[in-house]
């Protein structure tokens, strides 16, 4: 691969809050011109973002895990969001504490939100290793776990200021979010896949 050259001049922090923060960055273009950008990041500092860092470590994580004895529901949440004052659709999600794989998160935050246990299925790294999510605004990366959850739907775990409903959700049910609702582009893609599969095939395509 063609080596990239570095435009990005300087960064300062804007601002200094607990989960989330804004940088500008003083972009250089290849003929000299300085222009602002703006990220948010999930770092703390500047020199945790992953254009210092330059590794993707996971700062989230995101659970896609099928239910029942045939495989044939998917677990989701419906959660409030603010920055649409809505209800939408995603799969059950968190980010990693300090000191977790985003493996470890992904069965914590299952637990917390869904009160369901976690079997991880196994999964080649190319499907699991972190993504970016909204690589226009922001360096933020999530990785992906599979696999079966069962036991009873619980809110017990949830925090205070979460307003999560539990959905697990069947073909007819999927079919119905994807055309009516508000459903997180993530989740919207693996939705469309599971619809596709045949009942209880639908991690065939983690067996390569």
């Amino acid at each position: 691969m063609t080596a990239v050259k570095r435009r990005v001049n300087d960064v300062k922090k804007l601002t200094s809050t607990k989960f989330l923060n804004l940088y500008e960055l003083d972009m250089v273009s290849e003929n000299g011109k300085h222009s602002p950008y703006y990220v948010s990041s999930r770092a703390k500092s500047t020199k945790q973002l992953k254009l210092k860092t330059r590794k993707n470590n996971a700062d989230g994580v995101i659970i896609y895990s099928l239910y029942g004895e045939a495989l044939d529901r998917v677990v989701l949440i419906r959660q409030y969001r603010c920055p649409l004052d809505d209800y939408i659709y995603e799969f059950p999600a968190g980010l990693v504490d300090e000191g977790e794989t985003f493996k470890e998160a992904g069965i914590r935050e299952l637990k917390e939100e869904t009160g369901l246990d976690f079997t991880p299925a196994d999964a080649p790294e190319m499907y699991c290793k972190p993504f970016f999510t909204t690589i226009g605004m922001t360096d933020e990366s999530c990785g992906t776990i599979y696999g079966y959850a069962s036991g009873t739907v619980s809110k017990a775990g949830q925090e205070e200021n979460e307003e999560i409903e539990i959905v697990l959700a069947d073909k007819a049910e999927v079919r119905r979010i994807l055309k009516e609702e508000n459903v997180a582009i993530m989740c919207a893609y693996m939705l469309m896949h599971f619809l596709q599969a045949e009942p209880g095939h639908a991690f065939d395509f983690l067996k390569i």
